[in-house]
């Protein structure tokens, strides 16, 4: 294993950095994405119900199924895999976004209103400071999900060490397959704690 390191370190690095670039692009998509739909549905209950509850379904749909659907439209690689997970990211999102909008004391926006602030206001200046806890929470968990099935990623060419993983599945290479879950492992894991360090000081 530490051999194969040695050897291919070029391979190790680029598939890490790959599946690095696939998870900050997806990210970031993920959040403009998610913060539009957060700002049409904090104004309808009914809305943002439907919108959550429709995202909880296709999260539930595997993902190399939700893969395959997407290939006839957009094709093989990283477009299909980031629309993918940008789509399953707007779950953990919204729902973590709404409920943290949603559990702010009413009695305090109740007073923002009665001194003028308009809806717009409220949400940029009352709410989305009282709820930034739940709002990094969903990001957290957004990211851990993303690396995970990014990795899954490599089956339509999407890159990063899902290759590393799954070539070393195709040729019984041990070396291969170690390397490629435990640096998946660790992305996670390690971005996991992180953010978690970072949740903590909010």
């Amino acid at each position: 294993m530490i051999e194969y390191a040695i050897n291919y370190p070029d391979k190790l690095g680029s598939a890490l950095l790959e599946h690095m670039v696939i998870v900050s692009v997806t990210l970031l998509i993920s959040l403009v994405v998610a913060s539009i739909l957060t700002i049409l549905c904090v104004h309808s209950r009914v809305l943002s119900k439907m919108v959550i509850y429709s995202f909880s379904v296709i999260y539930s749909i595997p993902s190399l199924a939700a893969f395959a659907l997407l290939i006839p439209i957009t094709g093989l690689g990283q477009i299909t895999a980031i629309i993918v997970l940008v789509i399953y990211n707007q779950y953990l999102l919204l729902r973590n976004f709404m409920t943290g909008l949603d559990e702010v004391d009413p009695t305090i926006t109740e007073a923002a209103v009665g001194i003028g602030m308009s809806n717009m206001q409220v949400l940029f200046k009352i709410k989305l400071p009282l709820s930034k806890k739940a709002i990094f929470t969903g990001i957290r968990l957004a990211t851990v999900s993303t690396i995970g099935i990014a990795t899954i990623a490599a089956t339509i060419n999407a890159g990063g060490l899902g290759n590393i993983l799954f070539d070393g599945l195709r040729t019984v290479n041990t070396d291969k397959i170690l390397w490629g879950s435990l640096l998946a492992a660790f992305l996670a894991v390690g971005s996991n704690d992180l953010l978690s360090r970072m949740e903590k000081r909010i």
